[in-house]
């Protein structure tokens, strides 16, 4: 069949960074990330032009998931960006604010761009060993033993979400719970491969979000059931619950088309066929004295009946999601796949079964006897806050497993980012002349390089700036101050300065502030920047040690990539 239109060839663009439909892209997705950061982020809403959801956040995993984008150089980035968070679910928008502030800052250099990759790798690799030595100024410490690090932590994911929309008293009842769901996802015996379990998030929308509770095992949502009516349970002679677990369908609808095809002798009903074989299993349950029977899909209403009059109780509808923590609170692992065979040790067991109700909602609460699920019952006022509010409670979970592999925090507020920024210049500036010559470099390309290395890193940190703040750097310990917009004129900034940004230094000692200015860059110490003397007590925020480590190989990584592109091939048809 011949061609209704002829092929075009397919186009090629070099040198695509020296493009302005691709600086104005990356200018405009930059400005985006940055006006979203922190907990004084502006929110964004996202739509699709034509109807359907709108999503009002700053979350970087919702940004970038909701935004539609073409340019070829920007959906590298994304891409990059996405991964990381699909991984550590924290920092997202700190490794695309700080990729976009690489890119920016080296392609303006007169560098070749490999040697700025090169130099660029070096001066990544003096930040990852500052970072995991003990003498790093900007490294806390989490110590299990106590949960004030842990509030912290917690609290600074919680609070750097507005959409959330969460008072003081709020983020403090969420915090304990979020911290009593994830002790409660720790085993309680420790063996050679240890492995946490789950907090299953249960919604419960329009209501407060101090009615928000967890509570041990499994919530699963049952309409059926009538609160005011005890629930009679049949249990075994060790006065355990034994339940059965099934991810086949029980509709007695048919079997599946994909198992192939089925024969049926003239009169006999497919249909009464099927509710025979589904009432056997009921009596071979009733027999086996199992007391309740979940189904991922649909029950027939005959089996349920039948369940229920022989003190069993059903609940169908289960759905995907909710299959393996099911398997894990009962034992039941892997689940029922085939209603023709039923074996002895096909069963789970439970210690309890009871009724909860949360709204207008009805629950049956699976008890284990030892477990490491549990279930965070979340409340908020509308949709959209509920929504924000489900994404940073997922995050701060995963955050508090990650610390638990490595047990240190990174100071917030803009500390780490500009400590890091004043040790590179120190670092950079006493290099000795043979790691010039490895690296195939002069030492003026070298300082060029490391000079936007660092201004990248204080843009990250000039972004927490919503309104009109102006940002210092102190030359003793390289961290980060901000003073409130429409302050008074005065001879010493320690008048207007009261803490840092991660909370841990004071003005009571002369510190030397000096602008933190975003392009021209800082004043270099004197020396290398000093180790606070670090209380819990003084912490305002903490970020995630493994999730930003992360985050500044992956933005690193993603612009040298980037700045290394020659051309872009696009298929035309």
């Amino acid at each position: 069949m011949s061609r209704l239109e002829a092929k075009k060839p397919p186009l090629f663009i070099s040198e695509p960074l020296t493009r302005d439909a691709v600086s104005q892209s990356l200018c405009l997705l930059s400005g985006i990330l940055k006006s979203s950061y922190g907990p004084a982020g502006r929110l964004k809403q996202l739509h699709n032009g034509v109807g359907g959801c709108v999503c009002t956040t700053s979350q970087s995993s919702a940004l970038l998931g909701h935004l539609s984008i073409s340019q070829p150089v920007l959906r590298v980035l994304t891409a990059s960006v996405r991964n990381h968070v699909s991984r550590f679910s924290d920092c997202g928008l700190f490794t695309a604010i700080l990729c976009c502030g690489f890119i920016e800052n080296f392609r303006s250099l007169n560098v070749a761009p490999f040697t700025v990759i090169k130099i660029s790798k070096h001066l990544l690799s003096l930040c990852m060993d500052h970072l995991k030595s003990e003498a790093c100024g900007c490294r806390v410490s989490v110590d299990f033993s106590s949960v004030e690090t842990l509030v912290c932590l917690v609290q600074s994911i919680l609070t750097s979400k507005p959409a959330c929309m969460l008072n003081k008293t709020e983020v403090h009842h969420l915090t304990s719970l979020v911290l009593k769901a994830f002790i409660f996802t720790v085993p309680c015996h420790v063996e050679t491969n240890a492995v946490l379990g789950k907090c299953v998030v249960i919604p419960v929308k329009g209501r407060r979000v101090v009615d928000s509770a967890v509570l041990p095992g499994l919530l699963i949502e049952a309409p059926e059931i009538q609160l005011g009516k005890p629930l009679a349970v049949k249990r075994t002679g060790s006065n355990m619950i034994k339940i059965a677990l099934f991810s086949v369908s029980m509709s007695g609808d048919g079997s599946n088309p994909e198992e192939g095809t089925i024969a049926v002798h003239h009169g006999v009903s497919l249909e009464v066929s099927e509710l025979n074989q589904l009432l056997n299993v009921g009596k071979q349950l009733v027999k086996d004295e199992v007391g309740l029977v979940v189904c991922q899909k649909v029950m027939h209403p005959s089996l349920k009946q039948y369940l229920k009059e022989n003190g069993v109780v059903a609940v169908d509808r289960a759905g995907l999601s909710l299959m393996e923590p099911l398997g894990h609170v009962t034992g039941n692992r892997p689940p029922i796949a085939s209603i023709h065979s039923l074996s002895p040790g096909c069963y789970g067991s439970l210690k309890d079964l009871c009724v909860e109700s949360f709204a207008s909602k009805h629950f049956l609460h699976l008890i284990p006897e030892d477990t490491v699920i549990c279930s965070l019952i979340l409340c908020n006022r509308s949709e959209t806050a509920w929504d924000e509010l489900k994404r940073v409670c997922e995050t701060a979970e995963h955050v508090l497993q990650l610390t638990v592999k490595e047990p240190w925090a990174l100071l917030g507020g803009g500390c780490t980012e500009t400590h890091l920024a004043s040790y590179i210049r120190h670092k950079s500036s006493s290099l000795p002349a043979s790691t010039f010559k490895d690296l195939g470099c002069s030492q003026t390309q070298y300082q060029l390089v490391a000079d936007g290395f660092c201004r990248s890193l204080e843009t990250v940190a000039r972004s927490l700036s919503h309104d009109g703040e102006e940002v210092l750097t102190d030359v003793v310990y390289g961290h980060c101050w901000f003073v409130p917009s429409g302050s008074p004129c005065v001879s010493r900034w320690s008048d207007l300065v009261s803490k840092c940004g991660c909370g841990v230094n004071g003005n009571t000692e002369d510190l030397s502030w000096s602008f933190l200015q975003g392009q021209s860059g800082s004043t270099i110490l004197q020396g290398c920047p000093k180790e606070p003397s670090v209380k819990v007590a003084d912490l305002r925020t903490l970020d995630c040690f493994a999730a930003k480590c992360s985050g500044l190989q992956v933005a690193l990584e993603t612009a040298s990539l980037i700045l290394d592109l020659s051309y872009i091939i696009e298929d035309q048809n």
